[in-house]
Parts: C-alpha cells; sequence; structure tokens
C-alpha cells in the first residue's frame, strides 16, 4: 500500500476560491510557472490530500481536496515543460486557519507555507496537516 501525501494549494480568491472549488466540484490545478512548484505538482500522487488555501486576500486556509489525476501537460500552455493535476473538492474547514495562527503556531515553523511563502504548491508534512486540522476543528 503506497503511503499518502499531503500538500498545499494557493489561489487567489478572486481568481478562483474556494466556493469555485465547491461548485466545480472537480478543476485541473494549472497556470503553475515555478520550477519549485513544478517539482511538487509532478510528485503528487492520485488520492493525495492538498490544502486550499487562500493567497494574497484572505491569507487562510480553507478546505481540502484529493488529487483525482496526476501530472499531465498544463492545457493553458503549449510549453511541454508546465504541468497540472486535477483535484476534487473534499471538504470546507469548520474554522479557516489563517497564515497568522499558522505563524504563531511552534508546530508549524518549519512548514513550508511558512518558510518558503511564495511557493503556489508545496509540501505538507503529515503532523503539519493534523495539525492544522486540529486548528481548524475539522476532522476528515
Amino acid at each position: 500500500m503506497k503511503s499518502m501525501n499531503y500538500w498545499l494549494i494557493k489561489s487567489e480568491p478572486f481568481k478562483y476560491s474556494w466556493e469555485d472549488m465547491v461548485a466545480d466540484g472537480t478543476t485541473f490545478w494549472d497556470g503553475v510557472r515555478s520550477y519549485g512548484a513544478r517539482i511538487h505538482l509532478k510528485a503528487m500522487q492520485k488520492g493525495d490530500i492538498c490544502l486550499f488555501y487562500h493567497s494574497n486576500v484572505g491569507k487562510e486556509i480553507v478546505g481540502i481536496t484529493r488529487v483525482v489525476k496526476e501530472h499531465y501537460q498544463d492545457p493553458t500552455t503549449t510549453d511541454d515543460k508546465w504541468v497540472a493535476v486535477d483535484v476534487q473538492a473534499i471538504k470546507a474547514l469548520n474554522k479557516p486557519v489563517t497564515l497568522a495562527a499558522v505563524k504563531a503556531n511552534e508546530n508549524l515553523t518549519n512548514m513550508a507555507l511558512v518558510r518558503q511563502g511564495r511557493l503556489s504548491v508545496g509540501p505538507v508534512e503529515e503532523f503539519e496537516y493534523e495539525e492544522i486540522l486540529q486548528m481548524a476543528e475539522t476532522k476528515l
């Protein structure tokens, strides 16, 4: 049995919000043009869990998605070095977890969201994921 990985994906709510994700049900996560984020997209496996983060406005983790299709050519570009994955909305967090709350939590000081704040797709350790769910008063 393969182990599950956890990730954090960021979206600016005015471009694509959690509400849009829920309305669509499933979407392709495209438009990533960072080499660091691309490495993470390529590492994502079907069934992996992603925390959905509203960047710029809100700056908070608001929901949980699941990877339903592994990386493929990003349909928004003809440049074959960029990839997308498909994600499916699973659940909204009962209580959004702000970036300030993440930074204030001593268990999350090494989280990629804190260390590499500009990265649009980043890894999340299992204990970090569990801590976020606890902060959000959410069970999956």
